[in-house]
């Protein structure tokens, strides 16, 4: 159950230095406090109230109840990465009103619309009572929408747009990944089993011939004509009684080395001679056996594109990223925050305008 956004805040509050929480004397000076800027991009600031929002974002998406220690842990976890999304976001959205991108109220609005029909949400209280449930309002729900739309059309125009997948690259894609594109081979069996009854540590041979002889009275009836599911209702020691002893499909390799050396003559349809299981004794019938499937390349084509294509995405993103960071005069007003920063994007470089 998600807790309250309030309660988050107060539990981050909580995880602050003392000296920072603690309430100034009762005779103490009026002391304006001012919000702490922890980095400049290209002039604009991101503030520890900023970063801390996200924070309580991120742990509200995780949906679970945390310790102290254990939300000091997840918080240090989760911060380096959050403090690169800030920047990148940043940097995206001044390239974006560099480019002139703007998004309009038809668009807004159509947006809007998509999302009360994917969520069947019919009515404008129920839209309302959606969002709230979220912490938004419609102000801020616009506010989100606007710069994940600004952003998404700086990355279509500036790198998307740019990318294209050619035919030596799908093939050598698909040669070299066919795993991806075959359906391995199946099993499926039924299978009846005559466990032994007994502690698992001494041997009764009593009994133990009195499973086998149960077995080969059940395998002498399948062959006489009987349903095999129907034995196993009546005389299987197995879980899968209930499912009439049906297992699978599994892969070949899933099953035991000598279960597949039984079956492996097998036709649909036939059943293998009563064996020795760790406990008992067992007959099984093979249901079905499939091979392998390879799909060819011109049935996988749509679907090579689309693996070639995210795989260059990807990385023209990173490099389009870090040469937006390089280009960007980056200001650090808190050491410690460029220490994580640094951790996860490198050195810092210097590039070229557009």
């Amino acid at each position: 159950m998600r807790q309250p956004l309030s309660v988050f805040v107060m539990v981050l509050l909580a995880a602050l230095p003392a000296a920072a929480q603690a309430p100034p004397a009762p005779l103490a000076p009026k002391i304006e406090i001012l919000e702490q800027i922890l980095v400049k991009v290209n002039g604009e600031i991101i503030t520890k109230t900023d970063l801390e929002g996200r924070q309580v974002q991120a742990l509200r998406q995780r949906q679970q109840q945390m310790a102290d220690a254990e939300l000091k842990a997840a918080i240090a976890e989760i911060t380096p990465n959050l403090l690169v999304e800030a920047v990148d976001e940043l940097l995206l959205l001044q390239r974006g009103k560099e480019l002139g991108y703007k998004v309009t109220d038809e668009q807004f609005k159509r947006v809007i619309e998509n999302i009360r029909k994917e969520n069947k949400l019919d009515s404008d209280e129920a839209f309302a009572a959606a969002i709230k449930q979220e912490g938004l309002d419609m102000a801020t729900l616009r506010k989100n929408l606007e710069k994940q739309m600004v952003i998404n059309q700086v990355q279509q125009a500036e790198v998307m747009a740019k990318l294209g997948v050619n035919e030596e690259e799908a093939r050598t894609y698909y040669n070299e990944h066919k795993a991806e594109f075959t359906t391995p081979s199946s099993i499926t069996v039924r299978e009846l089993l005559v466990i032994i009854p007994g502690d698992g540590k001494t041997v009764n041979v009593a009994a133990d011939q009195a499973a086998q002889q149960k077995a080969e009275g059940a395998l002498a009836r399948i062959k006489a004509g009987e349903a095999f599911d129907k034995l196993v209702t009546e005389l299987s020691d197995a879980p899968s009684k209930a499912n009439g002893g049906l297992v699978g499909p599994l892969q070949p390799d899933e099953l035991a080395a000598d279960i597949r050396t039984l079956l492996a003559p097998l036709k649909a349809g036939q059943v293998t001679s009563v064996f020795r299981t760790a406990n008992g004794y067992g007959v099984l019938k093979l249901e079905t056996a499939t091979t392998p499937d390879v799909k060819t390349f011109e049935a996988s084509r749509d679907q090579i594109a689309d693996k070639v294509f995210a795989a260059k995405r990807s990385a023209e993103f990173d490099k389009y990223i870090k040469k937006l960071r390089a280009q960007a005069i980056i200001e650090w007003k808190n050491e410690e925050m460029h220490k994580l920063w640094a951790a996860k994007t490198g050195p810092e470089t210097r590039a070229p305008g557009f």
